[in-house]
């Protein structure tokens, strides 16, 4: 069934390859941007920002589902703004009769202490359905593919470091996704009437620690194993001025992420299977995926 669809953030790393899918899928795709004029990618380009209320009524009205691809890691307040922005996009798809929005969020068991960026996420998935709309969360942990801010973070580091010394939150067991993936998983849920109001987790076919995918990708980049110690230290402001020298990364933005780095974040919960099926790719497949694609 063909849909109108939104998709917010379509110029970035995610949302510039969801457009080409969900047309492919059938959908009628509204691509969201601030600069409506400048973007040249397929879909229909509308003009709306999340940060400002006032426009988002034109790019939601008729929509039946609405993507939500935004956040803000680069901006020291992000959880404020962030949550302000979901409030507002929520009550503005309701109001132009939405029936589902999506949000692509953050695994980690809300059970446990989580880290800003991770509590972020866990508000926003709130705020997003507060008004009434029915909501569907894809909860992901590191997203691989070229362009996202964590595999250029863990290509940098094995391209240019012959041998790492890592802060202890390299020990943490997490669950990379390849981005193919979390496409496939995001078109499939759209318009489904079995994933609204509801929370899936999505992971690729790996559990490893942060140590393990970077020797994972060195195997994959360079054909061998790189020496790497685990040093009991390592601060967030110490861990995100690392990344930023050694990679080039936004500290501000690396620093968020690497404050999530503490938590376990792999998926304990396969119902996602059940809705939209298939077999996601080893970690492995998804580096060879993001260097050819680099």
């Amino acid at each position: 069934m063909s849909l109108t669809v939104l998709v917010t953030g379509a110029t970035g790393f995610i949302g510039r390859r969801l457009v080409p899918a969900l047309i492919e899928a059938g959908h009628d795709v509204r691509a969201m941007t601030r600069r409506p004029e400048s973007y040249d990618g397929p879909g229909t380009p509308v003009g709306g920002d999340v940060f400002d209320p006032g426009s988002l009524a034109e790019p939601l009205e008729g929509v039946d589902v609405a993507i939500y691809l935004v956040h803000s890691l680069d901006d020291n307040d992000f959880e404020r703004k962030d949550a302000e922005a979901a409030k507002a996009f929520g009550a503005a798809a309701a109001a132009q009769g939405a029936g589902q929005i999506v949000y692509l969020g953050g695994l980690g068991k809300d059970g446990e202490d989580l880290s800003p960026h991770l509590r972020s996420r866990r508000e926003v998935e709130k705020l997003l359905g507060e008004a009434g709309v029915p909501v569907t969360v894809l909860r992901a942990a590191i997203v691989v593919g070229s362009g996202g801010i964590s595999w250029e973070m863990t290509r940098e580091l094995v391209k240019n470091l012959p041998v790492m010394v890592v802060p202890r939150w390299a020990g943490t067991r997490t669950q990379p996704i390849a981005v193919d993936d979390v496409i496939r998983y995001l078109v499939g849920v759209t318009g489904n009437d079995d994933a609204k109001d509801r929370v899936f987790e999505i992971g690729g076919a790996d559990q490893l620690s942060y140590k393990g995918m970077l020797q994972g990708a060195a195997e994959v980049m360079h054909g061998r194993r790189v020496p790497i110690l685990q040093v009991p230290i390592g601060t967030p402001m110490l861990s995100e001025w690392w990344i930023k020298l050694v990679t080039g990364v936004d500290a501000t933005t690396a620093g968020n992420l690497i404050e999530s780095m503490g938590t376990e974040v792999v998926q304990t919960d396969f119902s996602i299977r059940d809705v939209v099926p298939g077999e996601p790719m080893t970690y492995a497949q998804a580096v060879r995926q993001a260097i050819a694609e680099d």
